[in-house]
């Protein structure tokens, strides 16, 4: 009778470290999913945002793909074609375009609205991987798979 208490008991204390193990390693991944995006092998400025991804704390993987297939990456992910920019990242089950600040990319990905994503079109001067002389004021978009859209943030790199 004894032993099978004792067996019954370092089962449950093997079971409670095996959750304490991966609970440690669901902590150490991070509550964002990692970031994939997609670039043409050639834009300086797409990797300076992703060293501007990388230094906010995100976990990034880069394809470099040509033109045709980054296409098609914004038609499959639902990329209003006047809010294409040069890159295209998918996070999860969103798309995210263009230049959008890390912080901006943060707070999206934790309020999860009901959205396709968000794009800076074009490629505004002052957002990250763009900086130089005379930054602008620019909006980021948000955008659904109806054609709806929103402004999310309004960003001014002169404060």
């Amino acid at each position: 009778m004894n032993m099978k208490k004792l067996g019954a008991a370092g089962l449950l204390v093997a079971g409670a470290l095996l959750v304490i193990a991966f609970r440690g390693s669901e902590a150490d991944v991070g509550t964002d999913p990692e970031l994939h995006v997609y670039k043409s092998p050639t834009c300086g400025c797409c990797s300076l945002w992703v060293d501007h991804m990388i230094e906010a704390g995100f976990k990034v993987s880069v394809e470099d793909v040509t033109n045709e297939v980054l296409r098609e990456v914004k038609m499959r992910h639902g990329i209003p074609l006047e809010l294409s920019s040069c890159h295209t990242t998918v996070a999860g089950d969103y798309a995210i375009e263009g230049h959008v600040p890390a912080s901006v990319v943060k707070r999206f990905l934790e309020e999860a609205p009901e959205v396709r994503g968000i794009a800076v079109p074009g490629m505004p001067t002052g957002s990250p991987g763009m900086e130089g002389p005379n930054p602008r004021p620019y909006a980021v978009i948000a955008f659904d798979g109806k054609g709806n859209r929103t402004v999310y943030e309004e960003v001014d790199p002169r404060r």
